[in-house]
């Protein structure tokens, strides 16, 4: 599949040349298929050292630790961490509402979604892990996960070429994708999140019950948490079309609360269920963002055993 550049204006190699001195890393241990960077969820034969079993017949007695032998009279395995590659899908909103912004033309919440997950890709291909990609609106595009070069032309094919339309489906999305992708994986959701809060952190309950990691990338125009209009506006419902008329002033106050009220139940949902969310406006710097997004992800993986 030949890629247009004109496509691929999203791809920033500046950036993506300073954030590959960093390592992305996952916070549980994963199960992949070649070995990599990251923490197995099975034990095997690396250089550093995880734990002493018992010792069970059939066990290879290579593996034998013959000093706590002469100290106890017992026979103990040495176990040692297996490094693995990660299995990390993109899941990106493509529904009309991602198409807003309050700069007029200025860059669109799915133009920063396009530019978050098409650097994220490119620097985990590069690190020798498998990427694949969910595009969800009224229906969900997948491209499995693979780590070839072949297949990350193939990703920024379906992202320069998506474009953000009808109503958004993320609840049950999420449901399918933990019920189609049962292997531990990093799951990375990047998305406006305008759902019942309660659906969406059901729908994320189910995704760790499989043990994935997962990494909520929340995006939203300053202007929709500020609602500063000063004067009568006409809204209209990017997704579905309905339009209502209304004087900001007069229900500003209690618009701003309820945005607070989404937003505390949202994070207090996500540190419950250890869910990795990065709130963000869309005049911040991406850059930025994946900076303190990798950095931290490193000390959680120190942290976790590495």
């Amino acid at each position: 599949m030949a890629t247009d550049p004109k496509h691929l204006d999203f791809l920033e190699h500046g950036i993506i040349g300073r954030l590959s001195r960093l390592q992305l890393a996952v916070r549980n241990p994963m199960l992949g298929s070649v070995t990599g960077l990251h923490r197995s969820a099975t034990r095997g034969a690396s250089v550093e050292f995880a734990e002493y079993r018992k010792y069970a017949p059939g066990d290879d007695i290579k593996f034998l630790d013959w000093r706590v032998f002469a100290r106890t009279d017992k026979y103990f395995i040495r176990e040692f961490e297996a490094d693995t590659n990660l299995r990390c899908y993109l899941v990106v909103d493509t529904s009309g509402s991602m198409r807003y912004t309050s700069t007029p033309g200025g860059g669109t919440r799915f133009d920063y979604a396009r530019r978050l997950a098409a650097t994220l890709a490119h620097l985990l291909v590069h690190q020798g892990d498998a990427v694949g990609l969910t595009l969800f609106g009224q229906k969900a595009t997948d491209l499995p996960a693979r780590h070839t070069a072949s297949h990350l032309r193939q990703l920024y094919q379906l992202l320069g070429e998506a474009k953000p339309q009808g109503e958004s489906n993320i609840v049950q999305t999420l449901h399918d994708f933990a019920e189609r992708i049962r292997s531990r994986a990093l799951v990375v959701v990047v998305s406006d999140l305008l759902c019942e809060v309660p659906e969406l952190l059901d729908a994320i309950k189910h995704l760790r019950f499989y043990k994935h990691d997962v990494a909520l990338f929340h995006l939203l125009d300053r202007q929709e948490f500020d609602f500063d209009f000063t004067r009568p506006v006409r809204f209209v419902d990017m997704e579905n079309g309905a339009d209502l008329i209304t004087d900001p002033t007069v229900v500003r106050e209690a618009y701003r609360e309820a945005v607070n009220d989404y937003l505390t139940t949202l994070r207090h949902g996500c540190t419950q269920f250890r869910v990795d969310y990065r709130f963000t406006y869309l005049d911040q710097t991406f850059e930025g963002l994946l900076t303190e997004f990798m950095i931290a992800r490193i000390r959680q993986a120190r942290k976790g055993g590495r």
